[in-house]
């Protein structure tokens, strides 16, 4: 009886399954014809309903013979319905095109930014995008690890980050370029840096959620400023969409470094903005009294967690034609570092370095980053639009950093004993800002034929360093505790004030012509910008010494806090009077002239950019300086030229040729010095400006939704690259500097893949760029004169990379995606390959960073309610900063410390730890 109803219950079990089927399907958007990712999709009869996956497909089991509904919805689409028929097999693919659902306004169309800031957006851009391009979707940002702009940045082929001093991304090298051949855009324009040295904006300043997308233009045409061998950074900020939209996240997290350690820092609620010099006049004698106890009151604990938080509320009013939308976001970091590194000196004939110190470090910082962001614009009509967009962004970086050097008996050596120590702890607290509002139009004339934008624009940026305060103590045991050292006679204590602000002025004016040919389309464009850049610096430092009577005072027997110390100001009235403290000013005027054609099978774009440079400084307290001021005024004439074939509707080939070039920054022309903490640093009132030819070459595939192959190549030849180098002062024996200088011809050229497919729920996201580059600079090696026995410098030219240039760059993400469930997962990989990190002076003594894989996580898990809960973990392996020489000297290999191996001697080592991050998302839309 048993086998009867087993048998029976196979004969019912397969009777139904031959009477069910699968249902199969795609949706697409009917306009661009790509595939919709997380479409819902309904069956009705009995009611089942599902989601299109990544590469837009959809599909039901068990379905019944015969007829059945099936609807599909879509934010900002218009929901469709489908009757079909179910056929005892699988059925074909079904193919739903879905229409926007776009309010319009007198036939003015309000689109909603949902489809910008999509994968598949992102896509569309790129593939329709005149100059060469990635793009990195606001979505993509939204579940990546990343937090700020310069991490999300590593993800993009063809190019590497270099970090700071806690590990961060902070300035992007686009295929090999050094920051400084690059510049960055807020939605399409240039924004000033607050950084001291540099015309490039570090790009940690910028918190990701703010973000509709990131763009990242590797060649340029005409009616793009010229300034960009390396390629451009466009942010293009959230905008106001035809809906409600309002979207919240808040998260906590914590850095594991803090697990092993306690967090140091110090009291700078107290800073002096201002140096006593500009309190109370020039003629003021400074005493102790009137610096900050703060900056030298340490505190060692485990530090709060992480908080971070965004907030974005965007709607349409007066029937549509004003749009508003207002962001914020703010980040409170604890992050740091421990470093070791290892000081050397170059001796002998063959010129190599030896180790003669070793440093320990210990990175405390406390980062609080704050940016806004709002736009207002206007529909005065279908042919006339004007917007105000404003952002403000701000970084405070709260730094303690402390340092034990040991040296044994002039050389390192740990075997050796006699040691002496010396303890240096600075304090220093960073702020940068940049505040940029643009005022912007877009009109049409004689039914659209004629077109005309216009901006006018104002930016400021700032950095400033106040009351940097630096304490040196000497001991002379091999104990490393503090109650052993002991002030010196000479200046223990250092306080220094730098700031620079920049100030722009700004107007831009495009306009453009389009006529018909035939069938085809002829866009006639012209031009041009003037911008008014003004920058102050001020720089002013005092030594603080403790008198004879206290210059051997032990700390923890005659003193028990730093803030107890007895001193005098040795240079009373400061040291303002330096070639730092300068006015400068940048006054640039550009014009164009460029043409589009379009035609069935062929875009081309080409034209002529004219910029005229006028820039200038003048020292404010010349101090004998031969140069005081001084003055570059050049034109150059960019030509420019892009084409694009169009091989089928989804492959096309993107050539371009671009002229550019690259202005020194007005710190790197100034004939000022600085005393680092590693080396003197100097300007150069003779360094010229770079020009450079640009060749791209690139296949371009879209497949299907959110997927590409791009296969390019790229050559560079750069006229009189900027490079740092070492340089020994003529003036003062064997004292050297490190500066920037021009360098005869370099050559920059490689290729790359980037690839993303999707199957269904899994994707992949992977890049890979080659990059060779070759430069040659002068090189101090020695040898022994022959007739005297004695050892002589000789300057011979070495070959070598581009400062910055890795040959290889690769990444490599892994995704999952599960719209019905709300999911996401993401697992990502960066390499950067080995790269000069400093240029030395001396033959094959250049500092290499170690390639290194920076590995991380994140994953989102989304709920009906509009609510999501997300995790972030970055630097998962802990992986280190490396520097190293290239080749081994015997004296290095006595350490016993496992510092020579492979052929190279490893000088520089730093951990930043682990970072995790915990939080929740709202989203109502």
């Amino acid at each position: 009886m048993n086998k009867l109803l087993q048998i029976l219950f196979l004969l019912l079990f397969y009777a139904g399954t031959a009477s069910a089927a699968k249902i199969k399907g795609r949706v697409y958007d009917r306009q661009t014809g790509e595939a919709i990712v997380g479409a819902t999709v309904i069956l009705e009869n009995p009611r089942r309903i599902t989601n299109t996956g990544l590469d837009g497909t959809f599909e039901f089991k068990g379905v019944n013979v015969g007829r059945a509904t099936v609807s599909v919805s879509y934010i900002t689409y218009k929901t469709i319905s489908k009757t079909i028929v179910v056929e005892k097999e699988d059925n074909d693919h079904l193919k739903f095109y879905l229409e926007t659902d776009a309010k319009s306004l007198d036939d003015v169309t309000i689109k909603s930014n949902a489809v910008s800031s999509t994968d598949q957006g992102a896509r569309r851009l790129e593939k329709n995008a005149t100059q060469l391009m990635n793009i990195v979707s606001g979505r993509s940002i939204e579940i990546s690890p990343d937090l700020t702009v310069a991490n999300v940045m590593q993800r993009v082929s063809g190019v590497s980050i270099e970090r700071n001093s806690n590990g961060d991304g902070q300035y992007a090298i686009l295929r090999g370029m050094d920051k400084r051949y690059n510049y960055t855009l807020v939605n399409g324009v240039k924004i000033p840096s607050p950084d001291n040295k540099y015309r490039y904006v570090p790009l940690d300043l910028f918190p990701s959620d703010l973000l509709d997308r990131l763009e990242v233009y590797k060649t340029l045409t005409p009616n793009l400023e010229g300034d960009a061998i390396g390629g451009a950074v466009n942010m293009v900020m959230k905008n106001a969409p035809g809906r409600f939209q309002l979207n919240a996240n808040l998260s906590s997290g914590y850095n594991q470094l803090f697990f092993d350690r306690s967090f140091a820092s110090f009291k700078s609620s107290g800073i002096n903005y201002k140096s006593p010099y500009e309190i109370n006049g020039k003629n003021y004698n400074a005493a102790q009294n009137d610096f900050t106890p703060g900056t030298l009151d340490y505190q060692y604990k485990k530090p709060a967690p992480n908080l971070i938080g965004s907030l974005s509320i965007s709607q349409r009013f007066l029937a549509n034609r004003l749009g508003v939308v207002l962001a914020g976001s703010y980040q409170n970091t604890y992050r740091g570092s421990n470093s070791t590194f290892y000081n050397t000196a170059v001796n002998g004939t063959d010129a190599f370095a030896v180790i003669t110190n070793k440093m320990y470090r210990k990175f405390s910082e406390q980062q609080q980053r704050t940016g806004l962001h709002g736009k207002i614009d206007y529909v005065l009509n279908k042919n006339h639009q004007i917007s105000l967009y404003n952002v403000y962004v701000n970084l405070k970086n709260q730094q303690l950093r402390d340092a034990v050097t040991t040296t044994y008996n002039g050389v390192y050596n740990p075997v050796l004993g006699n040691a002496e120590l010396v303890y240096n702890t600075r304090s220093r607290l960073t702020e940068q800002q940049i505040y940029n509002s643009t005022l912007h139009g877009d009109h049409n004339f004689f039914d659209e034929k004629f077109k005309v934008q216009w901006s006018a624009v104002y930016s400021s940026a700032k950095n400033d360093v106040p009351e940097n305060t630096g304490i040196s103590l000497n001991g002379v045991e091999q104990n490393f505790q503090r109650k052993q050292t002991s002030l010196v006679n000479t200046s223990p204590v250092n306080r220094r004030w730098e700031r620079n602000t920049d100030e722009d002025l700004a107007g831009y004016l495009d306009l453009t012509y389009r006529m018909a040919i035939g069938k085809d389309k002829l866009d006639l464009m012209a031009g041009g910008l003037y911008r008014d850049k003004q920058r102050s610096s001020f720089f002013n430092n005092y030594t603080l010494a403790p008198g004879a009577a206290d210059a051997n005072d032990i700390y923890g027997v005659d003193f028990q806090s730093y803030t107890d110390l007895n001193l005098v100001v040795t240079n009373p009235t400061g040291a303002v009077a330096n070639p730092l403290t300068y006015d400068a000013v940048e006054k640039i005027a550009a014009g164009y002239g460029m043409f589009k054609y379009n035609a069935t099978k062929l875009e081309v774009i080409g034209g002529l950019r004219v910029e005229h440079t006028n820039q200038g400084y003048n020292l404010l307290f010349p101090a004998g300086e031969t140069t005081p001021n001084g003055k570059q005024v050049y034109t150059d004439v960019l030509p420019g030229l892009t084409a694009k074939y169009f091989l089928t509707d989804k492959a096309q080939l993107h050539a371009s040729y671009y002229r550019a070039l690259n202005r020194p920054g007005f710190y790197e022309i100034v004939p000022g010095k600085v005393v680092n903490e590693e080396f003197q640093e100097r300007g150069n009132p003779n360094l010229k400006r770079a020009l450079a030819d640009n060749f791209d070459l690139r296949y371009e595939l879209f497949p299907g939704v959110s997927e590409q192959l791009l296969i390019g190549a790229f050559y560079k030849r750069i006229n009189d690259p900027i490079e740092y180098t070492f340089q020994a002062d003529a003036t003062r024996g064997q004292d050297i500097y490190y500066t920037p200088g021009n360098f005869g011809t370099a050559k920059n050229y490689g290729a790359e893949v980037d690839y993303i497919k999707y199957f269904n729920k899994i994707g992949i996201k992977a890049n890979y760029t080659y990059t060779h580059s070759r430069i040659t600079t002068p090189k101090t090696t020695r040898i022994i004169n022959p007739a005297t026995g004695d050892i002589q410098a000789l300057s011979v030219d070495q070959e070598r990379p581009l400062y910055g240039q890795s040959a290889h760059i690769a990444n490599l993400s892994l995704l999952f995606k599960d719209t019905k469930k709300g999911l996401d997962i993401q697992v990502a990989g960066a390499y950067t390959g080995p790269r000069i990190n400093t240029v030395s002076q001396f033959l094959n003594n250049d500092l290499w960073q170690e390639g290194f894989i920076q590995m991380d996580a994140s994953a989102e898990k989304r709920f009906k309610s509009g609510i999501s809960i997300f995790i972030k973990a970055n630097n998962i392996l802990n992986t280190p900063t490396k520097l190293f020489i290239k080749g081994i000297n015997p004296e290095n290999d006595k350490i016993k410390e496992d510092l020579v191996k492979d052929s190279r001697t490893l000088i520089r080592n730093d951990y930043y730890g682990q970072n995790y991050l915990l939080g929740f998302r709202y989203k109502f839309n």
